[in-house]
């Protein structure tokens, strides 16, 4: 199951009581205050973690609560301090405050990690006021109580790759081929469902992580469809590689699909209208493959590529081109 977006509530741990204590020992009259302060509370923290690829792992746990601190204890026993409680997330993810919609922090490299709910302080042992006018004190301190929210967690896939194109332009298929991701691929609409990673590697140093997005609908950057929810994971990628089907099953015109994606792009974002873009006409063994992808060239004044997933045409030609912009841009 993939999940990319989950409200949870966090509350951390309370602290510890401070202890009212008196030092009580055979021969040692007014032996004073000894009573030990409490504990902190254990906080809340998010981390990434690269072993997973969605907050999947959380679904059915709303509620993550840190362990409160301990009492303190006479005889200047201090309290021990409640365990924090870890949740683990994907890289990638941008942790939310519920109730105010600020950004805590985005969690984008592996060991990345927020504080959502701070545990609370423990209190101070009658010892600490005791003073030259009183030296039997009866106060103590009360911990402190531990921080709570609700906190939205978003991911948005960290991609070098991002495959984009209407439903059935072979997305799907071209990231089973050029990697050993087994993304779920059918001859309708629709058939991918959420976004599948795949790392696509020649030789022993040369490897990036390639992203089937879902296909757009004329309208998803309004949210038409599951436009948010798929436009989302482009955002984080370095280049698009841009599929433009021949023949589409719905009879309509490739050359408007294009565009009409691209218009997509450009509403949601006008940064992704101005990231390096790679456009593939697929399924070359098709009669009107060639003549679309000239039509396709002349449009919008620049190469395109054709490739075929079944046969493997083009496919060396795509990889090699991804990585020559990709090295440019790593040296910029």
């Amino acid at each position: 199951m993939f999940v990319d977006t989950f409200t949870i509530f966090c509350k951390a741990g309370e602290g510890g009581h401070g202890c009212l204590s008196f030092r009580r020992e055979k021969h040692v009259p007014r032996g004073g205050p000894n009573g030990g302060d409490g504990g902190d509370g254990g906080s809340v923290i998010i981390r990434a973690d690269a072993q997973l690829g969605s907050l999947a792992n959380i679904v059915g746990h709303k509620h993550w609560n840190a362990e409160g601190g301990s009492h303190g204890q006479g005889n200047l026993k201090q309290g021990r301090s409640g365990d924090d409680m870890i949740v683990v997330v994907p890289p990638g993810t941008l942790v939310r405050d519920a109730e105010r919609g600020h950004l805590l922090r985005d969690l984008a490299e592996d060991g990345d990690q927020v504080t959502v709910a701070k545990g609370g302080h423990g209190g101070r042992g009658n010892k600490h006021f005791a003073t030259s006018t009183n030296r039997a004190p009866r106060e103590f301190e009360r911990g402190e109580p531990g921080g709570k929210r609700d906190v939205v967690l978003e991911l948005k896939l960290i991609a070098d790759v991002g495959l984009i194109g209407k439903p059935n332009a072979g997305k799907s298929t071209l990231l089973s081929r050029m990697s050993r991701a087994n993304p779920e691929i059918a001859d309708y609409p629709f058939t991918t469902k959420f976004p599948n990673l795949g790392l696509v590697r020649t030789g022993f140093d040369r490897q990036f992580v390639l992203a089937d997005i879902p296909g757009l609908i004329e309208g998803a950057h309004a949210g038409v469809g599951l436009g948010h929810e798929f436009l989302r994971h482009v955002e984080r990628t370095r280049v698009l590689v841009h599929l433009v089907e021949p023949q589409p099953m719905d009879q309509t015109d490739p050359i408007e699909n294009f565009l009409n994606i691209r218009d997509e792009l450009r509403q949601y974002d006008t940064a992704l209208a101005e990231r390096p873009e790679i456009v593939v006409v697929t399924k070359s063994e098709l009669p009107d493959a060639a003549t679309v992808a000239e039509l396709l060239a002349e449009q919008i004044d620049r190469p395109v590529m054709q490739i075929s997933a079944v046969s493997g045409q083009g496919l060396p030609e795509l990889t090699n081109a991804i990585f020559e912009i990709l090295a440019e841009a790593d040296e910029e």
